[in-house]
């Protein structure tokens, strides 16, 4: 293949799909389907559930932990198409057998395996929401159960009347205080809009949020859907309505968690070819949308959601990477006495918001304009390289909630250790080296559930950026790692392969523009590696 054409392919398309490039997600198309039924696409949603639900019944990725929102969301959402009061005397056109049985299905992997008893022990992942989401979607599955006792579906006449446990143990008591803080009009953190949806029926019309520019809610098309209500069919003025009418149209019925998601998108687009030696012409535009929305407290993702140190890092990582460095000091709102917060007040800590502090850091003191503040910077570089180090696996791996792959955040933080984390952090950097090299299939790729794409090409770029000359072990796991690479980048439908999403938000996505930049990163890397390779080099010009 061509590398160059591919790359200016990418760059091209972060221009003409301004709004970002990510996967439709099960958890938010059904609740598209509960809260827009009116909505443009409304058979196709309902097509996509039954259509990505597993054959044991659940849908997501093969992990029950994973699992639990999605399902959750799907089988409320053809509960409610059965049983719904407006919808109890037609439905959808699609066969209503067809719904009820998968419903069903769906019923019984919940009940057996994620609510309940039975789930106590179920490990659940830190996606965003989870304890207020999966809650949420118990209750009203619930209120459809209690319906089937006076509005029989066929096919599903055992579950009349049943009741759902809570989901994984959670309680409802978080649920209740956000919901009384929305009722209330109370000053809600502004990424709790990002899930407006749990306010239920209430959250139609609440005077706060209000929509932005781009007419989102939360930069969700749930949260949006939530917000507009039921009788949102013949408000054809709302910008609301236009946002949700336009991701529906950009995505062919499905919707994706977040979106836009264009500062976060370009962002990483950009470092991480420029960080693997890819010559592209940027266009100023894109150089300005990730210098525009800086502010005192950096920048947010896209619009509707709030600034955050991630985003914010990656953007200034990418500007410095571009020759126009801007100064880290947005990222001072974010830091702790020990690390930096993605933002404040979160629960918990992610390595990878920390690896990319330190880059952010590190390669602006590299450009040479630090000034009167670079001690001031470097001392916060040598305190985040510390603690990353501290967080560490025994084996030499590092893990993180934003993303399901401890092969991310070990690359993130290796390749930012390597880079600026001095001397002392390279004992860290060589554990890492060693976990990636034992961690490869056999098939040459790397990965969690099963190889892809996205996680051969972390490990190719570990290895690749955080040595010299690669020693022959090295060069032998990236040669093996070439066709699957390749693989990802020639198929008809841009080489997803049925590749399971991995980024965390309230359901794994898949931000493809960000996944096809890192493979393309690593094939540029295989292309210049010191030494050449100990097999048949890659296909590519």
């Amino acid at each position: 293949m061509d590398l160059n054409n591919a790359v200016g392919e990418l760059i091209a398309g972060l221009v003409t799909r301004q709004w970002g490039q990510v996967t439709p997600s099960v958890y938010e198309t059904g609740r598209l389907v509960t809260f827009a039924p009116w909505l443009t696409g409304h058979e196709r949603r309902l097509g996509f559930l039954l259509e990505t639900q597993r054959p044991d019944g659940a849908w997501g990725v093969p992990d029950d932990g994973y699992a639990l929102v999605p399902t959750l969301s799907a089988v409320e959402a053809l509960l409610g198409e059965l049983t719904g009061e407006a919808r109890r005397d037609g439905g959808s056109g699609l066969h209503r057998a067809w719904l009820a049985h998968s419903a069903e299905r769906g019923l019984r992997a919940i009940r057996l395996r994620m609510c309940g008893p039975a789930a106590a022990s179920l490990d659940l992942p830190d996606l965003p929401a989870i304890e207020l989401i999966a809650p949420a979607l118990t209750e009203r599955i619930n209120v459809s159960l209690a319906r089937l006792r006076d509005r029989p579906v066929p096919g599903l006449a055992g579950w009349a009347g049943c009741e759902l446990g809570p989901p994984a143990g959670l309680s409802r008591k978080k649920l209740d205080f956000v919901r009384a803080l929305f009722a209330a009009g109370a000053d809600v953190p502004q990424k709790l809009v990002h899930a407006l949806e749990i306010a239920g029926d209430d959250a139609a019309g609440l005077p706060w949020p209000t929509p932005e520019p781009t007419g989102t809610i939360g930069a969700a098309p749930a949260a949006t859907a939530a917000w507009l209500g039921a009788d949102a069919a013949d408000d054809l003025e709302n910008p609301a309505r236009w946002y949700l009418e336009t991701v529906v149209a950009q995505h062919g019925g499905p919707v994706p968690c977040g979106f836009p998601l264009t500062v976060f998108e370009r962002g990483w687009v950009i470092a991480w070819l420029v960080r693997a030696g890819v010559r592209c012409a940027v266009p100023p535009e894109i150089v300005l949308s990730l210098t525009a929305p800086l502010g005192p407290a950096g920048t947010p993702a896209a619009e509707g959601l709030p600034a955050d140190a991630d985003t914010t890092a990656g953007a200034l990582y990418a500007l410095a990477l571009l020759g126009a460095p801007h100064r880290p000091d947005p990222l001072y709102a974010y830091e702790t006495d020990t690390h930096f917060c993605t933002w404040q007040g979160e629960e918990g800590a992610s390595i990878t918001t920390n690896a990319h502090v330190l880059e952010a850091f590190g390669e602006y003191l590299a450009a040479g304009r630090p000034g009167a503040q670079a001690s001031r910077y470097a001392a916060t570089a040598t305190k985040v390289a510390g603690w990353l180090r501290e967080q560490q696996a025994p084996d030499g791996s590092w893990s993180d909630r934003w993303h399901a792959s401890p092969l991310y955040a070990t690359a993130c933080s290796a390749i930012a250790l390597a880079r600026f984390g001095g001397p002392e952090s390279a004992a860290a950097v060589g554990a890492a080296r060693r976990w990636v090299l034992e961690a490869q299939r056999p098939d040459g790729s790397w990965g969690r559930w099963g190889g892809t794409s996205e996680e051969t090409a972390y490990a190719v770029q570990l290895l690749l950026l955080t040595g010299a000359v690669p020693a022959p072990a090295v060069r032998d796991a990236v040669d093996r790692a070439v066709p699957r690479l390749l693989r990802s980048l020639t198929g008809a439908d841009g080489g997803d392969f049925g590749e399971p999403a991995l980024w965390h938000d309230k359901d794994l996505y898949r931000p493809s523009a960000i996944v096809r930049a890192g493979v393309l990163a690593a094939l540029q890397l295989v292309r210049t590696m010191p030494g050449g390779g100990s097999g048949t080099r890659p296909m590519f010009d």
